[in-house]
């Protein structure tokens, strides 16, 4: 990319394609969005969002299907307002998150900055800064954009910046402009007449690299990382800089480095997902063959009963097939129930809660709690595999302590921090006490060194306040400043310090800075005395092998060394050596050429440095404590016992990261380290660790053919190789028990995490405190921020908020478990529920015509999931424990089961499944048992208590499991419980009462269901086998009075009549009943209405196929039509009131309905004749419908045909 200072006009020209043959400016503006919507994307998007989910998409489906009044069970209205309250909720969860994201967008963009406009700088807006503005800072101040440093109020233009935003350090870097630019540009007006040219790299997310060049007045110099300030860092110890912007907005290299915000999905819902496909599958096939059973019985019955052809001239069978598939479809809809997705999210709400008020992890020192900043993730806290942690400020409190040293053979116990607090002990006293005498000389040069070599810079307030570009120099100098040489004051080639109240001036000939590669750094001083000496200070494999001999005081630093290096402290070598003049001389000018080389710099100083650091006298060695957080070592140790894998991802150096990483106990002396390596293809001599890393010999027997083809495959395509390489690696590092990960860009964080996870399949947690760890948190299952000293980037892309990394044990041990086995019991228990509840429906289709005639009365099935069952389930997914907390923590192992998801997958659904089926079938075929032909008259036998006690049955089944399953009883669990059976009550006796059946007899279907049959619905459902027996012995004593029906009965009963069985049997007036004639004195039996009050006569012996064609009412049950004629009694033949023929007891079906029509005795011709002239008469909206005669949701037709019998006589004419 190109970019000119002080003229948008020529950004402006350039542009780019980004879809099709549309384009857009080619340079980003530095306004920002994170957020996910505005308002015009929220609705369309969100709704796009929320229908990923395959349940939303099956509960608008069974809506359309409710539209369609041939097949409606329910008014769709119903439906749609759960769906709607269950996508609002929802809804409004992602708009508070993303109203937050858009305020931290908004104050971040409106922050002030100076731009220059003209001639002068005017305070405008980060949002306003444009590509190729120059832009003024001042100390404190935040950088808006990646900017070329331009010139400083400093010496030799340098700038001092805090890239805590960035990559998590507190410490200062270094940014220095170039040498023409300090020069040049030294006034305001100066810097408005800049107009220099760019050019550079395409925007990349290279944190640690840039690679670029300006060309201005005819010159070309090169830039590279250290000219360049990026966004976000902050100006520290200088008074205003001057910087061109090259990366503005989303083009800048942290935008770059932060990930796009993705839904995250737990596992328990992708399976969720699937589960609503399987049994919507399962659904479609049951409804599929109870339909084509449905076709083939309506067959079968019009075929062998032709005299009803007039009944069936409009319904083949398979268009009656064809709606009961339909019917079945939305029958059985409810086995998948919205309320269980509403419960789902008040179950999230309510386990996020209990770790925001979990005091446990609430940091007093700071007032900070935990915090679950995402509700619909709780259950993944339990199924954790593996956890990447940033190091600095997340396992450490990026803190160093001054604790040992080793001079001369002598070692000191020195415990000083880094704020310079003492700590009373015997080595310090003696440690000070040689310092004052001033007698060693080693000790001596070993202070000077610590006062003179580093890079720290100091600030005079009431105190000396230092500020330095890592922990361990400020450490170092604040321990020299307590043993006496006290550090003072540095200028661009100078550095004075105090020595035992002594102030000296050195003068800087060089400064030999650290990097990686060289692990080291050194300092070229003069003394007031004019000696040369250089002070060098670094890793102990780069100092020793450059002694210039070794003699018993090295031998003795080096087993110091060792020692330290097992109490985990960082240990640095200190050495030095006097310079001649003429070495100086000659090396200077070498330097001084180097240093102005455009090509091949870097390399030239290091061989420089390496010629000069040569033939050293080593002086000592200090150990240094990085402070861990407290709690790191034993929250590392817990969750290593709960079988979850620990990777450190740091950007500081290896030897750093691996000492921290024997400090928190991740790494062990009885572990074999793997230090990087390269797998190359065709390795030559390998040692025994190369051959782990090449050949795989830890992981031969389960990948051995992989790592055999690996090395021998050559670059032929290099997608494969990439990928193959990507997996070989992967397998080596989930094979160690720990990976540390150095040097790793925020980019390569997510990578590493992206990497695990797409070849292992398992659930990551990230957790970090900076900005850097923000994409990492992002694109792991669950990211953690800590709330720590830095900025807030990372809490604000998290899921979860810690204080403390110790105060993960907590979270997913306890709170993560939990909340998985909570989840899970509850989805288990709720499928069971559902299943047990709901299945008898399928059952009763096999004896109700393959009709899709509910068997439960509609308010039941509403308030099921609502009401009667909700609550005991609702407990176990808030308060169910299997341990305590501290039982918890005691005994990590108990983890595992959410990591091998045992408490909830497809083997867990098919038994709960099963379980639920079984359950239905024991509620359904004991009732039917317990209903059947041999308990007498004065038992209840209709289809409305059959259907309360299946229901009670079913209900008391599932409230008694729960029961016993559940492990934690509190005083709510109890209420939830008795809740449940009060409210179970209470509704059935206000939907099944006579007067709410008077008010609305099309809504209140069942009356004196429950007020009646209450007192024999328990003892049936629960205690059948008794009940029966009693009844039956009583039966036996009084013998059977014989039964004649009449056509007018006593009226003013309400209590409900039982029905007859009627069946049909081949030949023209064939319709003849078999059995022993029953006669009656008179008796009634309950149930039912007459169309004018009375009851209607009852008959005193019940079959079971009595029971079952009652059950139909009010849709017919066409196979007890077909099959009466097996198991129906012969009761006497009565005249029919229209023609007085002796004639039986008939039972109909009006034509394209499932609706019976109930009478008595009817002459076959007189039946047709009348159904024939007056079939309309039945319409359901005449006065037997009124009466609660003919109830049925199927007859809507001709309201306004009036009837042609009066409400008495279509009664005894049907």
């Amino acid at each position: 990319g190109q970019g000119m200072a002080n003229n948008r006009s020529y950004h402006m020209q350039f542009k780019k394609k980004f879809a099709f043959c549309l384009t857009k400016k080619k340079y980003a503006g530095n306004a920002i969005k994170t957020a996910k919507y505005n308002i015009l994307t929220f609705l369309p998007l969100n709704l796009y969002e929320q229908f990923h989910r395959m349940a939303n998409v099956y509960f608008v489906f069974v809506i359309l299907l409710q539209t369609i009044p041939e097949i409606s069970t329910l008014p769709w209205y119903t439906l749609l307002f759960p769906l709607s309250c269950l996508l609002t909720i929802r809804a409004l969860r992602d708009l508070i998150d993303d109203i937050g994201r858009h305020q931290s967008d908004r104050n971040i963009n409106n922050r002030p900055c100076e731009i220059l406009s003209g001639k002068s700088f005017r305070w405008q807006k980060w949002c306003d800064i444009c590509v190729g503005d120059i832009v003024r800072l001042r100390k404190e101040s935040f950088v808006p954009a990646d900017m070329l440093l331009l010139c400083s109020s400093e010496p030799s233009s340098l700038c001092y910046v805090e890239t805590a935003d960035i990559d998590g350090e507190t410490n200062l870097k270094f940014r220095q402009a170039l040498p023409v630019t300090h020069r040049e540009l030294t006034s305001e007006g100066s810097v408005a007449a800049f107009d220099g040219e760019v050019t550079c790299e395409e925007p990349n997310s290279r944190m640690h690299s840039f690679t670029g060049t300006l060309q201005w007045r005819g010159e070309t110099y090169s830039l590279d990382s250290e000219r360049i300030l990026l966004r976000g860092c902050k100006l520290r110890n200088t008074n205003f800089c001057y910087g061109l912007v090259i990366y503005a907005g989303f083009d800048s290299k942290i935008m770059r480095n932060c990930g796009k915000i993705k839904r995250k999905k737990t596992k328990l819902d992708r399976m969720m997902d699937r589960l609503v496909i399987i049994i919507f599958l399962v659904l479609l096939a049951m409804s599929l063959c109870l339909a084509i059973a449905s076709g083939f019985w309506a067959k079968t019955f019009q075929e062998k009963h032709t005299y009803l052809s007039a009944l069936y001239k409009h319904t083949a069978p398979a268009k009656q097939a064809f709606f009961s598939f339909w019917g079945f479809a939305i029958l059985l809809s409810i086995i998948i129930p919205m309320s269980m997705y509403i419960t789902f999210e008040f179950i999230y709400l309510v386990n996020s809660f209990f770790i925001n008020w979990d005091l446990e992890m609430y940091y007093a020192v700071k007032d900070i709690p935990a915090k679950a900043r995402s509700t619909s993730l709780n259950d993944q806290l339990g199924q954790i595999e593996y956890i990447f942690s940033d190091k600095t400020g997340t396992l450490t409190q990026n803190i160093m302590s001054f604790k040992k040293c080793c001079i001369n053979g002598t070692v000191y116990g020195n415990f000083y921090c880094h704020r310079g607090e003492k700590m009373s002990d015997s080595n310090d006293v003696a440690l000070l006490e040689a310092a004052r005498r001033d007698s060693d000389p080693v000790l001596r040069e070993f202070l000077r060194l610590l006062a003179l070599c580093h890079t720290v810079m100091v600030e005079e307030r009431d105190q000396l306040v230092y500020q330095a570009a890592s922990p361990d120099e400020e450490a170092l100098v604040l321990a020299a400043r307590d043993l006496g040489y006290v550090f003072l004051s540095r200028t661009q080639d100078t550095i004075t310090i105090s020595e035992l109240g002594v102030k000296r001036t050195y003068e800087v000939l060089a400064m030999l800075d650290f990097n990686s590669d060289r692990k080291r750094m050194s300092v070229l001083v003069r003394d007031p005395q004019g000696t040369i000496r250089l002070y060098t200070k670094g890793a102990d494999t780069v100092i020793l092998e450059r002694l210039r001999s070794r003699g018993p005081s090295e031998t003795f630093t080096e087993r110091a060394l060792d020692r330290f290096a097992e109490e985990t402290l960082r240990t640095l070598c200190l050495a030095s050596k006097v310079v001649s003049e003429a070495e100086y001389c000659e090396w200077s000018r070498r330097h001084q050429e180097a240093s102005i080389l455009l090509q091949d710099r870097v390399w030239q100083l290091d061989s420089l440095y390496e010629e000069m650091e040569q033939n050293l006298e080593l002086l000592g060695v200090t150990a240094i404590e990085d402070k861990l957080q407290d709690g790191v070592p034993e929250t590392i140790q817990l969750l290593k016992l709960g079988n979850i894998k620990v990777w450190v991802l740091t950007g500081d150096k290896q030897e750093t990261a691996m000492n921290i990483g024997y400090a928190c106990k991740l790494l062990t002396d009885d572990m074999e380290i793997l230090e990087e390596k390269e797998v190359r293809p065709q390795p030559r001599v390998l040692s025994p660790k190369d051959k782990i890393l090449h050949t795989g010999e830890v992981l031969m027997k389960k990948e051995g053919r992989l790592w055999q083809w690996l090395p021998c495959r050559g670059a032929t395509d290099p997608q494969e190789q990439g990928s193959l390489v990507e997996k070989a690696f992967v397998d080596l590092a989930t094979s160690c028990q720990a990976v540390i990960c150095c040097r790793v860009t925020p980019k390569q964080k997510a990578l590493i995490v992206q990497l695990v996870k797409k070849h292992k399949k398992v659930t990551t947690l990230a957790i970090g405190d900076g900005a850097n760890d923000v994409n990492m948190i992002k694109t792991a299952d669950i990211g953690v921020g800590i709330s720590g000293l830095e900025g807030m980037q990372a809490v604000q892309c998290s899921d979860y908020a810690l204080a403390q990394f110790s105060y993960l044990q907590r979270l997913l041990l306890v709170h993560g478990r939990w909340a998985y086995l909570r989840i899970c019991k509850f989805l288990r228990y709720f499928f069971y529920k559902t299943f047990a509840g709901l299945m008898a429906q399928v059952w009763f289709a096999f004896h109700s015509g393959f009709t899709a005639q509910p068997l439960y009365e509609g308010w039941f099935l509403a308030l099921y999931n609502v009401f009667y069952t909700a609550h005991p389930v609702l407990s176990v997914g808030i308060l169910e424990q299997d341990v305590s907390a501290k039982k918890s923590l005691e005994f990590p192992e108990l983890y595992a089961i959410g990591q091998q998801d045992e408490l909830f997958n497809y083997r867990i659904f098919g038994v709960t499944l099963l379980h639920g089926v079984s359950t239905s079938l024991a509620s359904f075929y004991i009732a039917l048992w317990a209903f059947k032909d041999c308990v007498g008259s004065k038992v209840v036998g209709d289809y409305e208590s059959f259907s309360v006690t299946v229901a009670t049955s079913a209900l008391l089944s599932v409230l008694v499991e729960i029961i016993l399953d559940t492990k934690h009883w509190t005083a709510l669990s109890f209420l939830m419980v008795t809740a449940s059976l009060l409210l179970f009550c209470l509704f059935s006796y206000l939907t099944q009462s006579i007067n709410a059946f008077r008010i609305a007899p099309a809504i209140f279907r069942f009356p004196g269901g429950i007020p009646q049959t209450s007192l024999q619905i328990v003892p049936t459902a629960l205690m059948s086998p008794f009940s029966l027996q009693k009844i039956c012995s009583k039966a036996r004593r009084e013998p059977e009075p014989s039964v004649e029906l009449r056509a007018h009965v006593h009226r003013g009963s309400f209590r409900r009549r039982s029905s007859y069985a009627f069946s049909h049997q081949e030949g023209y007036a064939g319709l003849i009943t078999r059995g022993d004639s029953l006669r009656t004195k008179g008796t009634r039996a309950t149930g039912g209405l007459h169309p004018q009050g009375a009851a209607p006569p009852s008959p005193s012996f019940i079959s079971w196929w009595t029971v079952q064609v009652f059950f139909s009412y009010p849709s017919t049950s066409l196979q007890s039509l077909h099959e009466m004629h097996t198991a129906v009694p012969q009761p006497t033949a009565v005249l029919c009131p229209s023609c007085h023929v002796p004639s039986h007891p008939c039972h109909i079906l009006l034509p394209r309905t499932d609706v019976p029509i109930l009478g008595t005795a009817v002459a076959p011709q007189c039946l047709l004749q009348n159904l024939q002239s007056s079939q309309q008469s039945w319409c359901g909206q005449g006065p037997c419908t009124a009466q609660g005669m003919l109830q049925s949701r199927h007859l809507r037709a001709c309201p306004e045909v009036p009837p042609l019998r009066d409400s008495s006589s279509c009664w005894e004419s049907v």
